[in-house]
């Protein structure tokens, strides 16, 4: 009879439904109710447990033939998209985060790409660098520019001395006859 499966699933329905509950991604959830739906005979066929999950038959099939050779891992096992490679190696990237690290920093983000060049023969754009330094690092490739002694006394002076409010504004506000004595204002 077309349409029927003939697979013999080795987990039992107890296992299957354990197996659901721990499944964190929603294809390995669909994936285990496949087999769920098929041990239970909720689903006769290919076409129907299909129909019940929603995905197409063909989709199905595939889960089956996975499961049918190397068994519920092999069904479970997601690709992952191996995507375009980095520019800056992680290598690259656990070196320059040390470097960051110390206290000589760098001048800017192009002397960060400039490093890169002559010591680890790396060729990376500016907006590349700004990107891995500033989002990805967490990093500033600058360090505190260093404060003359002289100036630093005075600015501590001028921050230790008190200095009287300004209250011209309130006096022009008031208008003629007003006096100030201390914070209270009094009229003439």
């Amino acid at each position: 009879m077309a349409g029927v499966y003939k697979l013999d699933i080795s987990e039992s329905e107890e296992d299957l439904k354990r197996l659901l509950r721990e499944q964190k991604t929603a294809s390995s959830k669909e994936r285990v109710q496949l087999l769920y739906l098929l041990k239970s005979k909720q689903a006769e066929t290919v076409q129907q447990a299909a129909q019940l999950l929603g995905r197409n038959r063909v989709s199905v099939q595939k889960w089956l033939r996975r499961y049918r050779t190397g068994g519920l891992a092999a069904m479970l096992e997601r690709k992952v998209p191996s995507g375009r490679r980095r520019v800056v190696p992680a290598w690259a990237e656990v070196v320059l985060h040390k470097r960051l690290q110390q206290p000589e920093g760098f001048d800017g983000y192009q002397a960060i790409c400039d490093w890169l060049e002559t010591q680890l023969e790396l060729e990376v754009k500016y907006k590349t660098m700004h990107k891995l330094v500033h989002y990805r690092l967490q990093a500033s490739p600058k360090v505190p520019r260093p404060v003359s002694v002289e100036q630093s006394a005075r600015m501590d002076a001028y921050k230790k001395t008190e200095r009287e409010p300004q209250y011209a504004g309130v006096v022009c506000a008031l208008g003629a006859g007003w006096e100030r004595h201390g914070a209270v204002f009094l009229q003439e």
